[in-house]
């Protein structure tokens, strides 16, 4: 049985990513002003920067911004305008100030999930911009708990099943990253709904989690009730 459905935000109830690829495309337009984008492997050089600062900056726009311009320095051999500089700063700020919209299907799949279950909304990133983004979805008042954290992984999940009193067995995730939304919470004992985005930021496919029993993957939001059902009538042992 399924006592708790935990919901991702970015990118399983509103859009989020592509607004962050916008940002790298108009980055790299900046960047190509004083380097060959192809020669000098931007993207991989941006990532690197992005993965080494995580545990300082954490994760969203601001991090994002931060890391594109340590690496607008480092690439230019700082020669990179401060006009340039601050059209960075700008990127992030657009990002941030992006509006809220949520994905096809999503509000109806959620309210469906919490007239059988209780459920919770588990987002990560930058607090400011999570509760901004939480207080403009409509979907707030639905979710039992809300939790902003600054990773997802096993230790959070066990301690929101503590805080739940509920055993992994009993808990199933909603979300769109393997990394992040599935592979912790399987690796517990706990259930995953996969529902892939279109655009997924390379970090959180950065995994070599392997699908088995305890993960159903749907196309879009009208696929998560049923999925749930699936898992809350499903005998499988615990995991080891």
């Amino acid at each position: 049985m399924i006592d708790l459905v935990g919901f991702d935000g970015d990118d399983t109830l509103w859009h989020s990513q592509e607004f962050y690829d916008r940002a790298q495309d108009e980055f790299e337009a900046i960047l190509g002003r004083y380097i060959d984008l192809e020669r000098e492997g931007l993207r991989e050089a941006l990532l690197n920067t992005e993965r080494a600062n995580i545990k300082l900056f954490g994760y969203g726009a601001k991090g994002m911004t931060l890391s594109m311009i340590e690496s607008a320095i480092e690439l230019t051999e700082g020669r990179v305008e401060a006009r340039d500089i601050h059209r960075i700063v700008r990127l992030g700020k657009d990002v941030l100030a992006h509006p809220v919209e949520l994905l096809p299907g999503i509000r109806a799949a959620v309210e469906a999930v919490a007239r059988e279950h209780r459920v919770v909304l588990i987002t990560k990133g930058d607090l400011f911009h999570q509760e901004y983004k939480v207080a403009r979805c409509g979907l707030a008042d639905v979710f039992h708990r809300i939790e902003i954290v600054s990773e997802k992984d096993p230790a959070a999940y066990a301690r929101l099943f503590r805080e739940f009193d509920v055993t992994p067995e009993r808990f199933a995730m909603v979300g769109n990253s393997l990394r992040s939304d599935i592979a912790p919470v399987v690796d517990l004992g706990g259930w995953g709904v996969y529902m892939p985005y279109h655009s997924t930021w390379s970090y959180e496919t950065d995994t070599d989690f392997a699908f088995n029993e305890r993960v159903i993957e749907v196309k879009g939001a009208e696929g998560i009730p049923a999925a749930i059902s699936r898992m809350h009538g499903t005998s499988v042992p615990p995991a080891p």
